[in-house]
């Protein structure tokens, strides 16, 4: 299959030209993408400790507050393959600064939004902008940087990503309890509007333009297919509990296996005839990233159900207040960032190998929790909850940036868009199923009877899905470029 050449196009004043090497990724400009990294991160988390209140002010329900985090997440998912294909074939540092734009506009959508509708549709509308800047992220850093600049930036990014999910709802915790000018929940939305501003004056002047010289049309059907095959598992997952699953939720779910195979096969069939579909199935054929995605996909659902999950037991079950609730994760945030810190010189010593140790201690760390949830409940605090949470964000840390790493290793440059596409897909879905699934048990044990029993059963869960990934974690490469 012919592939595409790759080429830049310079960036304000990088001086460099078409069929010049490509412009470096300066570390203003790498701080700069990474700030575009963290916003959306931090968006799917920080509603989570916001929900009591804007159900309070806007009397939204059980059902409408699942559609205001599940629409923001469905749209993200969704849209996340096209937006790193359109980066490919417009430019990524232009599709980055539209996204950033736009990523402002809904914000302040949501942080004005006077009804539970128009926060949905405002929502659904960030995911969307969230998913045309994410995947020009990771693409620009694998287009613009090589070698050992790489693999920091990478672990950078791995580092940044972790933090903002946590950090997400430890700022959401800060903000809503400050109740800044009377804002409340609206502060978490209105507080990307500065950033945004702040991200594109640093966008127009640090961040190089790369693209493929001669980049692929949109593939209009796999698109269609992969938002449909989407649609119909996230959607019925993450609202069928609170709407008290209605027949549309199961003929969703029915509809999901054949949607899928219906992509699968119209990409297939792209990809032999020398087209380049939306998510080509050639791309699998690389190890690392396969045997990587099959390590992002359990990781990011067991992250994303556990942030959840932590925030309703904390709040709903022990009646923590916003911040204190929030705060309880910094221990995870801090050890995850040093983790992260420390993933580069780690790899060079011991490999791929430091996952399955990041997957045993984090295994450690949820057990630690749950040990502490069955023992403590009620009277579980923030202080008795920190070893868990230190020694879990440990092993995450171990964890995630090395997965990006390996995931991304074999992915040739002109493809960046595309390969970083799949994988945030694969990492934000699965964040999404992790809290329709996850949640939906929690919840459900929960309403049968007690929090405490349900969040322990919950954990312990999770500890056996971690020892899996663990298992799994040896098949990777041995090392990783």
């Amino acid at each position: 299959m012919r592939t595409p050449a790759f080429t830049t196009t310079p960036a304000r004043g990088t001086g460099a030209g078409v069929g010049h090497a490509a412009p470096a990724l300066g570390p203003l400009g790498l701080f700069t993408v990474l700030l575009g990294a963290a916003l959306p991160l931090i968006d799917f988390f920080i509603v989570n400790v916001a929900l009591p209140t804007i159900d309070h002010d806007l009397a939204a329900g059980p059902a409408m507050l699942e559609l205001v985090v599940a629409g923001y997440g469905l749209s993200y998912a969704v849209l996340l393959v096209l937006g790193g294909r359109l980066g490919d074939l417009f430019g990524r540092r232009r599709l980055f600064l539209a996204g950033m734009a736009a990523f402002g506009v809904t914000s302040l959508a949501c942080g004005l939004a006077p009804d539970a509708w128009t926060l949905v549709g405002a929502r659904v509308a960030q995911g969307a902008s969230a998913a045309l800047m994410l995947p020009q992220v990771l693409a620009t850093i694998h287009s613009s940087t090589t070698g050992a600049r790489r693999a920091k930036a990478l672990s950078l990014y791995g580092a940044t990503a972790g933090l903002a999910m946590v950090a997400g709802q430890i700022l959401g915790g800060v903000l809503v309890a400050a109740n800044v000018a009377g804002s409340g929940w609206r502060a978490i939305f209105l507080v990307n509007v500065p950033v945004a501003v702040a991200g594109l004056l640093l966008a127009v002047r640090t961040v190089p333009e790369t693209r493929s010289e001669r980049p692929a049309p949109v593939d209009v059907p796999g698109t269609l297919l992969l938002g449909l095959a989407l649609l119909t598992l996230l959607a019925p997952l993450t609202e069928g509990r609170a709407a008290g699953w209605p027949l549309w939720t199961w003929v969703a779910l029915a509809i999901f296996p054949f949607a899928a195979g219906a992509f699968w096969w119209v990409e297939l069939r792209a990809d032999r005839r020398g087209r380049t579909p939306l998510v080509p199935p050639s791309l699998l054929g690389l190890v690392s990233l396969r045997r990587g995605l099959a390590l992002v996909l359990p990781f990011s659902i067991g992250f994303g159900g556990f942030m959840f999950v932590i925030a309703v037991a904390l709040q709903q079950g022990l009646r923590m207040s916003a911040v204190v609730s929030g705060l309880a994760l910094v221990p995870m945030a801090v050890a995850f960032f040093g983790a992260s810190l420390a993933g580069p010189r780690l790899v060079r010593r011991w490999g791929t190998r430091i996952v399955t140790a990041g997957a045993l201690v984090q295994a450690l760390g949820i057990g630690l929790l749950a040990l502490a949830a069955w023992g403590s409940w009620p009277g579980l605090s923030a202080w008795s909850l920190l070893p868990g949470m230190a020694v879990a964000g440990l092993g995450q840390g171990l964890q995630l940036p090395v997965l990006f790493r390996v995931v991304l290793s074999e992915v040739p440059a002109d493809r960046a868009g595309v390969g970083s596409g799949v994988m945030v897909t694969t990492q934000q879905s699965a964040l999404a199923l992790g809290v329709a699934t996850l949640g939906s048990l929690f919840l459900s044990l929960s309403a049968s009877g007690s929090m405490g029993t349900a969040l322990t059963v919950t954990l312990l869960i999770q500890v056996a899905a971690v020892l899996l990934t663990a298992l799994m974690s040896l098949r990777l490469p041995r090392t990783v470029s």
